[in-house]
């Protein structure tokens, strides 16, 4: 059977989106949404992006979102798509605040939208706390650390890499390196990262040099998406644990392939919080023909 269905496509720093509201009914059916958001997402060959976004009802929160990588699996965060999800609410009169709950497979996020003439110029996102014991990302520390997974060696084909791990709500793994990312060979790593046995539900790479303490670049490879031009989770990562290990401020510009981003890290003592704010960006409303 063929459908034809409305899409809105989006990007946040360069991570596109093709978003699909299913706030008055179900769109794509259920056991269907693997496989055609894996379709549809493939370049040249269909609309093509870095994922699919569903926009769904909530029942403890003001709107629900889904997030399909491009590779058909679903994602549990995504800061770059929920800043588009959270545009998207406001701009098509579902969720008309500038505060806004959005429920993910994490938990309950709160964007607070920068609006100026009833246009969207940014969204900061409570990105909630980072989790950094191994059995909370998961990852399985290489020295048998339980705590933390900082600094640890991973054999990456025979070569030691050092990274660290954190969790917020999706799993990262992070190399700040002196070596300039531009050089780094992101085709060998990052596939080979993200499927390492220390990572045993996969994991997002991320290759960042520190330009000061609160000026970073990163380059990343994202689980199910392979390079991606940013990742709002994978960039507060990077900062979470850059803080933690004292390399980093409480408040960080990070350049991305994409574009930019202001994280800032919260130090509860006992736990760390941070948030991201950025842009978003809707490139175009179409129609499209899907088989069901």
């Amino acid at each position: 059977m063929i459908k034809e269905i409305e899409f809105t496509k989006m990007h946040a720093l360069g991570n596109d989106y093709i978003v699909i509201n299913e706030t008055k009914e179900t769109i794509i059916p259920e056991d269907k949404k693997n496989n055609i958001s894996k379709t549809i997402s493939t370049r040249r060959f269909n609309v093509g992006a870095d994922g699919v976004i569903f926009v769904c009802i909530s029942n403890v929160a003001d709107v629900k979102f889904r997030i399909f990588n491009s590779d058909g699996s679903e994602a549990q965060m995504c800061g770059n798509g929920i800043r588009c999800l959270a545009k998207y609410v406001y701009d098509n009169d579902i969720v008309k605040k500038t505060t806004i709950q959005i429920e993910t497979m994490e938990d309950v996020k709160e964007a607070r939208l920068q609006v100026e003439n009833d246009i969207v110029k940014s969204i900061a996102i409570d990105m909630g706390k980072g989790y950094f014991k191994p059995e909370d990302i998961p990852a399985i520390s290489p020295s048998g650390n339980e705590d933390e997974f900082i600094e640890e060696e991973v054999d990456v084909e025979g070569e030691k890499i050092k990274l660290s791990s954190v969790s917020v709500g999706n799993p990262h793994a992070v190399c700040f390196t002196e070596k300039n990312i531009a050089e780094i060979d992101l085709d060998f790593y990052g596939p080979r990262i993200e499927t390492h046995e220390a990572f045993p539900e996969k994991v997002n790479v991320h290759f960042v040099n520190i330009i000061s303490p609160e000026e970073i670049d990163i380059l990343t490879w994202e689980r199910g998406a392979g390079f991606t031009y940013a990742c709002g989770t994978g960039t507060t990562s990077c900062v979470l644990l850059g803080y933690k290990m004292g390399l980093l401020n409480e408040h960080v510009h990070a350049h991305l392939s994409g574009g930019d981003l202001e994280i800032t890290v919260t130090d509860h003592e006992d736990y760390l919080t941070a948030v991201m704010e950025g842009e978003a960006f809707t490139v175009y409303e179409a129609n499209m023909s899907i088989e069901l």
